[in-house]
This record gives structure tokens, sequence and C-alpha cells, in this order.
């Protein structure tokens, strides 16, 4: 009662800080009447007084209320659009490495460019990160006409652009891309050989588009570069024979969560099992020594115990091929990963294909955390506004619209089975299309989608389902949404950028009657007619109500719910939102729905009649924010994991970018030679150990295999009163004198290329099998909890002594192949091994369907298929055949 007393009369923190920064929007508005006169030369100079100004010593938010005006005019002269005095609040938000909480249709991508001019100006670059390439080429292409308005550059990063056009992309004042594009970029150039051959130039500024999205719902798997592995074909036919003598008792199955893991008692009897097969190296499973053992045995259990033949896979052609769960269908060419493909073709007897091998991955969390400065916007982000906080330091800050909300939100109709639920959406959308209103109906799943839409059929309903794959597509349809009656059906609303406009989309129907070859006139007419068409539209639409918005199961996130919702009542139009749930919801199951269906069924609730109340809308938030709270730490979890390889993986990537930056590292690979021998000299000839203690032959022996030199170490032991120190010396200047005799031969240069190469060259083999390593340990560590200890804490000691390890071994290596390499022909020798891009695969799994979104680039073209052309250039033939150009086909923006 007191909170709310002092929030009314202090009002809340969100109000507070939006308080402090409306000044700024009052001294944005004074400056419009100084801009506005300028002519466009004299606007686009203004980019090169605010760059001088900042080279001077003037900050950003010294020039951001200039700034600020000079975009909003290139706005208004660009595209015909000024910024409302609730978006410059936005673009302040932004600039100050905020999220803004913009409701749908509130002008989000308008609003991104008032930071990101500001920041772009001091020449270090800004990012705008997006959600599929659509989006990004369109933004780029949309808002460009601003940016060029000020002198700006524009680039945008897609799939299928080769090296030269993404670093075209990158060097641009501004760049648009993808969240998966800017991390695999980010990846690959940390795999290159030449720091020209890099094509992102550093992390200065990035606002991140669907924030929500991109940093928590795709941040729960990794993206991850991989290429073929060495064979291990038989220790998974090793494990295939092995696993299926434990049994019911040794193994811990969890269905709902799809895991299974040995017991107690089955690590113990799998020991045993692994010691008589001779697969088993020191006591028992926890040595570091059986990471890769364990691994086997953890996915050859996987493929007995949890996963069925003709359930979830078939056996067709000698191959294994994976059966979707949600729609039944064969998933030709797709595998599981971490190995459990092959251990599923050693369980059926087939052929087991190459294992690929992480070359490199990251996770978003650590990707964007690499930006010095980082935004985002969104329309749902306070639900989750602790884990922004948590994870990447970010406040959310909700931003006010700029006409009230006008949306009726319905209290939830809970029916107890789905049956009726079904039957209630389809009378509801019936009275809709009676009255013209609009419908958007949102599933959970692909599944429910078809299973709907055939249900509409058969009331002969006309209805467009949206196909998530096709972006361009989406778009249409979604910008089509708003019409008179229209029925549209959607998996998930997030990241559509699209507007609902009531009525229908303007510019859309307006590109899609205009062709190339349409005269001026014809052109003009065109565009009123339509202007009128959608105007008259517009206001029976909303005689009707609006747009009505269906959700037919609550999300497990409210977040997504929000996002449905949000769809209807965009900018002050009415509209209305209503849940339909029954008993039988995955969400309401898991909560105990058992329970309420006998309470039910007591009070008398009649098949076809559903209850509501707002109490049944606060039991359901609650439950979901349960379901989020799992989430978070399934999230929280993956990144603690990952902090500790993203430790490692800084220090290796910034070495080779030092490396890369030295032409002459011969001070590295010296420093390295002689702590080679420094260990070996510790190794044989012990601190503190007698003379007849020392075991000379074994350093002649290791000083011959490491550094090719035969010295009469043995004689040197003889020598009256020596000590190691002078034998460590006396190594050190033989290895030295060889190296520099090489040089001598082959000439410094040549030598100093070399020596680069080779040091670059293992550096990446080293992390590449301290990659697989991790992996494996990931795999197996859990299994440490049954000795009482935290599989976290024993990941970070195994990591580090790993990385410690991985780190000597990388020096012997060097020094080993420096001291016998021979040049007969240095050009050949100095021909670098960059990974083959052909023979590496990308990988982002989608954390809700568990596709690989870029097994699409990978297919054959289909002139049906536009998700199989990959980079179609906007003058070229368009490849579906039509014969027009692609930018008067399906290339339109």
């Amino acid at each position: 009662m007191f909170g709310s007393f002092a929030k009314k009369l202090f009002g809340s923190p969100n109000d507070r800080a939006l308080k402090l920064v409306r000044t700024k929007v009052d001294e944005i508005n004074s400056l419009e009447e100084i801009v506005k006169p300028l002519s466009d030369t004299e606007l686009m100079a203004k980019t090169a007084e605010f760059r001088q100004q900042i080279t001077a010593g003037r900050s950003l938010e010294d020039l951001l209320p200039e700034a600020f005006a000079c975009v909003r005019e290139a706005a208004v002269r660009a595209l015909g659009e000024r910024h409302y005095d609730v978006q410059l609040l936005g673009g302040i938000v932004l600039h100050q490495g905020k999220i803004t909480e913009m409701k749908t249709g509130e002008g989000k991508t308008l609003v991104s460019t008032l930071p990101v001019y500001l920041n772009a100006l001091e020449s270090k670059g800004a990012h705008v990160v997006t959600v599929n390439d659509y989006l990004a080429r369109r933004d780029s292409e949309w808002m460009g006409r601003v940016f060029a308005k000020l002198g700006m550059t524009v680039g945008c990063v897609i799939h299928g652009l080769d090296d030269n056009e993404r670093r075209a992309a990158y060097a641009a004042d501004i760049t648009y891309g993808t969240n998966n594009e800017f991390g695999f970029d980010y990846l690959r150039d940390n795999m290159k050989f030449e720091k020209s051959a890099m094509v992102q130039r550093g992390f200065n500024f990035a606002i991140v588009d669907e924030v929500d999205s991109i940093l928590i719902d795709e941040a729960r798997t990794p993206l991850i570069i991989s290429g073929p592995a060495e064979d291990s074909s038989e220790l998974y036919r090793a494990m295939d024979s092995l696993v299926p003598q434990i049994g019911e008792e040794d193994f811990e199955k969890d269905e709902k969560s799809k895991t299974v893991n040995f017991s107690e008692i089955g690590t113990e009897r799998m020991e045993k099992i692994l010691d008589d097969a001779e697969l088993l190296k020191g006591s028992n499973l926890y040595d570091s020594e059986n990471i890769s053992v364990v691994h086997h045995a953890n996915q050859a259990l996987r493929a007995h115990k949890l996963f069925e033949k003709d359930k979830d896979y078939i056996v067709k052609d000698d191959k294994v091929v994976i059966i979707d769960e949600f729609t039944g269908r064969m998933m030709d060419g797709r595998r599981f990963s971490e190995g459990l493909h092959q251990a599923l073709e050693a369980k059926e007897r087939v052929t087991i294909q190459p294992e690929n091998q992480t070359l490199a991955s990251i996770t978003f969390q650590n990707y964007f955390r690499l930006y010095n400065k980082l935004a985002g916007m969104t329309g749902t982000a306070a639900t989750e506004a602790e884990e922004f906080h948590e994870i990447y330091g970010l406040e959310v800050l909700e931003i006010p619209t700029n006409v009230g909300v006008a949306r009726i939100d319905a209290d939830d109709e809970v029916y107890r089975t789905a049956e009726e639920k079904y039957s209630a959406i389809i009378d509801t959308v019936e009275e809709c299309v009676e009255r013209g209103q609009p419908v958007l109906v949102g599933t959970v799943s692909i599944e429910k989608s078809e299973m709907l839409s055939s249900m509409l059929e058969k009331k002969k309903i006309s209805h467009k389902v949206l196909n998530a794959r096709y972006h361009e597509q989406e778009a249409e349809i979604i910008g089509q949404a708003g019409q008179i009656g229209a029925v549209t059906i959607a998996t998930n609303m997030a990241g559509r950028g699209t507007d609902i406009k009531l009525g229908g989309n303007e510019d859309m129907l307006i590109a899609a009657r205009i062709t190339g070859e349409t005269v001026e006139a014809k052109i003009a007419e065109i565009t009123q007619k339509i202007k009128d068409e959608i105007s008259e539209q517009r206001s029976r639409v909303l005689q009707a109500g609006g747009l009505f918005v269906i959700g037919t199961e609550r999300h497990e996130s409210r977040r997504i719910d929000n996002q449905l919702r949000g769809r209807s009542g965009r900018q002050g139009d009415p509209g209305t939102s209503h849940f339909f749930l029954s008993l039988q919801d995955d969400l309401m199951r898991i909560f105990g729905s058992e329970r309420m269906d006998g309470m039910l069924r007591k009070l008398g609730l009649e098949d076809g009649e559903a209850i509501v109340h707002p109490w049944i809308n606060k039991a359901l938030e609650k439950a979901q924010q349960k379901v989020e709270a799992r989430n978070y730490d399934i999230r929280k979890n993956l990144l603690k994991f990952d902090d500790v390889m993203n430790d490692q993986r800084k220090v290796i990537y910034e070495q080779r970018i030092e490396l890369m930056d030295t032409q002459d590292v011969s001070e590295t690979v010296t420093t390295m030679r002689d702590e080679v021998v420094d260990d070996l000299v510790d190794t044989h000839i012990p601190p503190k150990a007698y003379p007849e203690q020392w075991d000379t032959d074994g350093l002649k022996e290791a000083v011959a295999k490491t550094l090719a030199l035969d010295l009469p170490v043995d004689e040197w032991a003889k020598e009256e009163g020596i000590a190691d120190e002078e034998i460590r010396d006396r190594l050190k200047d033989a290895a030295n004198r060889r190296m520099a005799e090489k040089a001598a031969n082959y000439g410094p240069e040549i030598m100093r290329m070399v020596e680069k190469s080779i040091l670059l060259q293992i550096l990446d083999q080293a992390w590449k099998e301290h990659l697989l390593q991790l992996d494996q340990l990931r795999q197996g560590v859990s299994l440490r909890a049954y000795a009482q200890k935290d599989p976290l804490n024993e990941y970070k000691t195994e990591a580090f002594n790993m990385f410690q390890t991985m780190l000597d071994t990388l020096r012997e290596t060097v020094t080993t192949y420096l001291s016998f390499v021979q040049l007969q022909n240095p050009a050949e020798q100095l021909q670098r091994s960059e990974p083959d891009e052909s023979e590496m695969q990308v990988t982002h799994i989608d954390p809700v369907t568990g596709e690989n979104e870029f097994e699409a680039a990978e297919l054959e073209l289909d002139s049906e298929n536009p998700e199989t052309w990959g980079k179609v250039r906007r003058n070229e033939p368009c490849p579906c055949g039509s014969g027009k150009k692609f930018k008067q086909c399906h290339g339109q923006v």
C-alpha cells in the first residue's frame, strides 16, 4: 500500500529515469527551426563539422541535441517521416547504452537512426543487428536513405557475401546485419592468417533489434563453426557393444528434458566393463585421460536408452535419418551433433559417417559483450529485465506510446478439453469474419498451426498461414493481415519487423502493382487509387473493432504472449486480445491440471463451457514465471561454462592478432625454445638432485628428439663441479646457434616468415584439439556430481589444466618443428593451410525447433524455393524464372 502511494507521489523508477532525459528532447525541438532552413549540401556538411568537433575534444553527449535534430530533418526529407518526441526519447535512451521497450508500431526502426548516426560520428563503426537477412537488407536500404542525406555510408552483411563484400560492409560508417552473420564473421576472422584478410574492424557500438529474441531466446544455443574430425568409428563400435551390458538400475532417464545419465552404481559398473575391455586409462572414469572415453560412453547410452528406431529416427539406404518430432517428416541430411549420430549409426550397424569437430564457437552472450557500448530495442523486455541487467549490464526503460493504447485485453477462457477450446476459437473467428474484423491467431507450434488451418478449411474460412522459412513472403502476409475480414495464423510473432496496418500496407500494395516498365503517370494513378482503397478499408476495420488477436495457448514465456498481444492496438488503434486455453495444454498439464479437471467436474462445468476469472490469469502468470526462471537458469548455466572457454578464447585470439601484427616472431620462438630446454633439464636433472641421480642419457635422447642436436650431454655431466645451470646454458647456446645457422642459410627474411607461419598453424591445430577436448569434458563432467563434486568447479579446474597442457605442448611442438624443418622449396613451405571453407559448416540451432538455421543455405538451387538461391545481385535475372530482374521480382523491398 505504501509502495503504491510512494509511486503516485514520486513516480516509478522508470518515470524518474525518463524525466532526466526529457530536457534533452526540449533542446532538440528548439534546434528544429535552425536546422530546417539548411540546404541539402549544408545538412550533409554537418557530419564533417561534428567529426571535427569530436577531434577537438567535444563529447557525443555535447553533440547529441544538434545531431538528433539533423537526423530528424534528414528523415523528413528522405522518408517524409518526422520523429515524434517519444521517439527522440527512445533514441536518447539507446545512446545511453540501455534497452528501450517500445510498443509495436511505435517506429523502432526509425528511432535507431538517431543513436546510430551519433555514435557513427566517431568513425569506429556502428552496427545494427536484426533477426534475419530480409530485415537487414530492408532496413539498410530504407534507413540508408536517411543516412545518405547526412553523408554517411551504409553496409549490409547477409548470408552469401564473399570476404571482400563483407570487408566493405564493415568499413562503412553504419553496418546492418544479422546476429548470426556478425558472430560467425568474428569466429572466421580469428581463423585467418593475415590481419588484412580479416573483415571486421572492432566492436564500438551496436543496437540489437528484437533484443529479447536475440539475447535471450537464441542465446540458449551457441554459434559453432565445425570441420571434419579424425575418424573414431572403432571407439563408437566398441562402446556400442559395451553399453548394452548395463541394467535398468545403472542409469537415470528423464524423458521430459530428454536426458539420460549413468547412476552411481552404473558409473562403477561401466568402469569395470571399460577396464575389462582395456579402454580405461588410469584408475577410474574421473581421470582426465578418460575424457574422450566418457564422452563416447555417454553418447552410446543416449543412443540405446533415449532414442527409438522408427520413432526418433529410421534406417534407410545405409543411413540413420532423423524424424521431426513435430511433423513426423524425415529430415534427410540433418545430423545429431556431438557424436550422437555416430553412436546411432554404430547401434544400427550402418556406415559410421565422419564426425564433425568444433573449430570455433561462441555464445551470443559473450559475442555481444565484446562491444564497448551495447543497446537494444523491442516491444517486450520488462519481464526479462533482471536477466538483461545481470548478464549484459543493460537497463530496461519503457518508453511511453505516442498515442494511448486503446486495446481491450480480455480475461483468458479455460476449457476442459482441447476440442472444446478449438471449437470456441473457430466460432470466434467466424464471428469476426462476419463483421469484417481482421483476426490474427497465434499458435505455439507449426503442427498446431496446420491443424487449425485444416479446421478453418473445413469451415471454408479463407486464411493465410505464416511459414517462418520465407521472410519476404512472411513480411507481405503480416503487412496485409489488417485487411477487412483477413484471417492469419502465425506460430511465433517475435522479430517480424513489419507492422500490421489496419486496412492494409500501402507501400507493399503499391510495390506489388508497379513494375519496372510502369510509366510515371500510371504510378501516380495507381498510388492514389491504392491510398483511397486503404483509407476506405481502414475506416471499415476501425468500425469493426480493429485487429482481434487470438492466443490458442499460453506460451511458457509471458514475453512471447505479450509480443502476440502487442500486434493489436498499434498507435492508438482499437483492438482486442483474447487467449483460449484448455486443461490439456502443455503449460496447464505441467502445473497440475488433473486436480483442476476433477474440481471443475464436481462444480458441474458443462461441455463447451469455459471458466473465466482474473484469478486464473494470475495463477497462469505465476506458472509462466516458474518456467521463465528455469529457462533463465539453463541460459545462466550455459554461460557459466562458456565463460571458462571464453577466457581461454580471448587469450588465444589476442595472441593470434598479436602474432599477425608482428613481422618478426623470432623473439617469441626463442623464448619458447628456452622454456622447452628448461622443461627438459628439470625433467631429467631434478632440482637439488645429486649428479649420480641425473638421467643424462634420457636428456641426450630428448635433446636429439626435440632440438635435432646430437650433443655430448653425458660427457658434460662427468666434468668436475658442473651444475645443471651450466648444462642448461650450453643447451640453449647450441640450439640458438643451430637456428642462427638456418637463418643464415635460408636468409633471415625467409626464416622469419617460416617461423610465423609454423607458429600460427600449430597454434590453430592445438586450439582445435583443445576445443574437442573441452566439448567432450563438458558432456561428461556431470558425472562428477556422483562423486559429490560440483561439475562447474570440476570443469573450471580441468579446463585450466588442459589449457596449461596445451600451451606446454604448443611450445614443444613449435620448437621441434622448427628444429627439424628443411626448406627445399621455401615458397611451398610458406603456403598457409587455412581451413578450407568448403569443408566448414556453420551451425546455430534454433532453441525452439531444434533445426540448424543455416541448413537452407546449403540446399541445391530450386527455382520455386527462394531459400536455396543464396545471394542474388539486384540487377541479375530472378532465379524464379520470371524473366524480370531480381529487384523487380522477388528482390523487391
